[in-house]
């Protein structure tokens, strides 16, 4: 009973982890926009919102959680490779998101979902067969996006984002064994930590100069940092409760909440080719979500 009892607790947390993980994820590519229009550059926001989002993850625990500042050496070095990781990504999705529309990103980061699928069941958790049906969907869902797009297709910018989609379902994966061993929060906590000195070395090489930004590039970016430290403490809690399979499949939602704020905030519209796209993709989820039973097999007498 007491092991029962000490697992719902966590699944319930991370379950709500796991829902809201979407919402602050699907902010990213409308406030990065906004930096975008407000003359700021990719890295400049990579950096600074990274910063921003770890700044106040440290003020947030040295008052409120010191319990959770503690960390073993394994568990911390666990947290750098998944920081590294996720910070090279998170350049290669902001230098994406800088020549593309918020929508189309986000339409082909949500393609991590379809990663971390392949990359949980490549050490065997299931046959790969079984999921072919599902790749196919998100493939026909992909190449019906792009071939929506009007004017010259921007395959690098394209490529970035589809990088940062691998990275990201990297990070998942990785985050789901080292959470074995240690809390969510701490794991966001270190992993940000990582991601902040990352991407800081990354803008310093780009341009050491500090360019004053305007006012307008300058408070997205610092709301785009608080929703990065909630998305990372959401998923990570998510992974820990639900897994990192159930987490990702939840987070298609964060598309729908992308592309409705981009309709309104930055009034992009997708053709009638790219809603095909993305209902395919939509589909791929209960695809993928989809186990066969395993046949029923008599004992012998």
């Amino acid at each position: 009973m007491s092991d029962q009892s000490s697992d719902a607790p966590s699944s319930n947390i991370g379950l709500i982890g796991a829902i809201l993980s979407p919402v602050f994820l699907g902010l990213a590519p409308i406030f990065g926009k906004l930096a975008f229009l407000g003359g700021s550059d990719p890295f400049t926001v990579a950096a600074v919102r990274t910063v921003v989002a770890t700044a106040l993850l440290w003020i947030i625990y040295v008052l409120f959680w010191r319990r959770y500042l503690y960390i073993f050496p394994a568990g911390l070095l666990g947290c750098v490779a998944i920081g590294v990781v996720n910070g090279i990504g998170s350049l290669f999705y902001y230098s994406g998101l800088y020549r593309l529309d918020a929508s189309l990103t986000q339409i082909l980061n949500v393609t991590y979902l379809v990663f971390v699928v392949l990359l949980i069941n490549l050490s065997g958790q299931r046959n790969i067969r079984q999921l072919l049906p599902g790749f196919f969907l998100a493939a026909i869902g992909v190449i019906l996006v792009l071939a929506g797009i009007s004017g010259q297709i921007d395959w690098l910018s394209i490529g970035l984002i589809m990088g940062n989609a691998i990275l990201f379902a990297g990070t998942v994966v990785l985050s789901q064994r080292v959470l074995y061993e240690m809390p969510a929060p701490t794991l966001a906590l270190y992993v940000l930590t990582t991601m902040a000195a990352v991407v800081v070395i990354a803008r310093i090489i780009y341009r050491v100069e500090w360019i004053p930004q305007s006012t307008e590039a300058t408070w997205a970016m610092i709301a785009l940092g608080g929703s990065t430290a909630l998305a990372r403490l959401t998923l990570f809690m998510g992974v820990k409760g639900l897994g990192g399979l159930q987490t990702a499949l939840l987070s298609i939602f964060e598309l729908a909440i992308t592309l409705v704020l981009t309709l309104l905030l930055l009034h992009e519209q997708l053709s009638a080719l790219q809603w095909i796209g993305v209902l395919l993709l939509v589909a791929t989820v209960f695809v993928l979500r989809y186990r066969p039973r395993k046949p029923m097999v008599a004992s012998l007498p």
